[in-house]
């Protein structure tokens, strides 16, 4: 690892814990989907975990994916109003019907979490690519690495969509938009880790 991560039991028991609660409710009110989420959150989570000595990934990371895990098990069980917080429309900036609305809370977890992405993907490539390398193809890599994630993830919403009876997933404006805040998230945390990278590491440029 880069680093010793003084805080990493207490990241693990926080990410323990919330998976446990949110699983014993989703288990509850027999939500298949986020069961479903539940499980490969936990796989995630161990293959993290097992590999974090050769990942090099450090607290900035860790507590990101965490936050991100956290934020989605909470955003089909917490009520607000009269829908769950992925469905929070924080602020009308646009509304155009159905889903085509902008800015929910979905949005904003989307973003965060591909931010997050990014700066994962930049953290396992960036210890590894030679001095050569620039900042500014460091950026490119883990921007696009981060949105491949979010393609992934929607073809996992996609089959969720396609396989179970009832889901939150919601129409192609909702896909649409998910993939523009996972563009504009992993640019940003791209840029985030660069900048904190070349500031650590300034001899790559």
């Amino acid at each position: 690892m880069r680093k010793d991560i003084p805080s990493l039991p207490l990241l693990i028991g926080i990410s323990v814990l919330y998976m446990l609660v949110a699983g014993g409710f989703y288990i509850a009110k027999g939500n298949h989907e986020f069961i479903a989420y539940l499980g490969v959150s936990l796989a995630v989570g161990a293959i993290i975990i097992y590999t974090l000595p050769r990942s090099g990934l450090d607290g900035l990371a860790l507590w990101g994916l965490s936050g991100w895990g956290f934020l989605h098990m909470m955003g089909g069980l917490l009520p607000v109003g009269d829908t769950v917080l992925y469905g929070w429309r924080i602020i009308e900036l646009f509304d155009a019907g159905g889903d085509f609305v902008i800015l929910k809370m979905d949005q904003v977890i989307h973003f965060y979490g591909f931010g997050v992405a990014a700066i994962v993907v930049h953290q396992l490539l960036a210890c590894r690519m030679p001095a050569r390398v620039s900042g500014a193809m460091m950026i490119f890599l883990a921007w696009i690495g981060s949105m491949g994630l979010g393609a992934f993830n929607e073809v996992v919403e996609f089959l969720a969509f396609v396989s179970l009876d009832d889901t939150g997933v919601g129409d192609m404006y909702n896909t649409g938009l998910d993939l523009c805040f996972n563009l504009l998230g992993a640019f940003c945390g791209a840029l985030l880790s660069e900048h904190l990278d070349h500031t650590s590491r300034p001899i790559r440029d």
